[in-house]
């Protein structure tokens, strides 16, 4: 069973791809005058759309796993919680968390643009604005999930967000078995950004091993 939430404005979309098009002009304006060199360029992206974004929400996501009283304050007020640990900023002021449960799966789209949660993700992967992801997200979000490797529980209903230029979403993966004692610090490496898209799950301890000795 699936569900979608689909009913907000999405404020920005007549925007983004002017807004995508003067970016491009002006990196390819600076690539060629020698100001920018373009694989830093490509490194820094990286970095942003995987280490420093993510690892701000995996925070999140480790602190209401190990602290009840922050994990009620980010189900009622995400935005404020968020802002609490100092993570703040454009396309975060409006915050809402989504908790997995054995029951529900959350999975976040933006069908109309790339409404997306910069202050804890960092910048959004390609895929993540790319049109099949869009549409199919809605329409098909079991086969999506399967193409990321995220098998749902039968008996599980997934529950698909459409996120706006009002409303961005933090989906909190369930907490893996094995982890009793463990810290923040720790849980944090479980964490994955597609875990908090919702399109894949926390890693468990033996897949974490495994990513650090490969």
């Amino acid at each position: 069973m699936a569900e979608t939430d689909h009913h907000h404005d999405h404020g920005e979309g007549s925007e983004l791809p002017d807004i995508a098009l003067r970016v491009k002009s002006l990196e390819s304006l600076l690539i060629e005058k020698g100001y920018v060199d373009p694989e830093a360029l490509d490194l820094l992206i990286e970095t942003y759309e995987h280490k420093v974004g993510p690892r701000n929400g995996a925070a999140v996501v480790a602190r209401a796993w190990t602290d009840p009283g922050f994990k009620k304050h980010l189900m009622e007020d995400a935005g404020a919680a968020i802002a609490s640990l100092g993570f703040v900023g454009r396309q975060g002021e409006h915050m809402v968390a989504l908790e997995n449960t054995p029951e529900t799966h959350n999975m976040v789209v933006c069908t109309l643009c790339s409404c997306y949660p910069w202050p804890v993700l960092g910048l959004p992967p390609v895929w993540y604005k790319s049109a099949p992801y869009r549409s199919r997200a809605v329409g098909d979000p079991r086969g999506v999930l399967e193409e990321f490797g995220t098998q749902i529980p039968e008996g599980s209903a997934v529950r698909v967000w459409d996120s706006t230029a009002e409303i961005r979403y933090l989906v909190i993966p369930m907490r893996p078995e094995g982890t009793d004692g463990w810290s923040a610090e720790q849980l944090a490496e479980l964490v994955t950004r597609n875990s908090m898209i919702g399109t894949g799950v926390a890693l468990t301890p033996e897949q974490l091993e495994a990513s650090q000795q490969a």
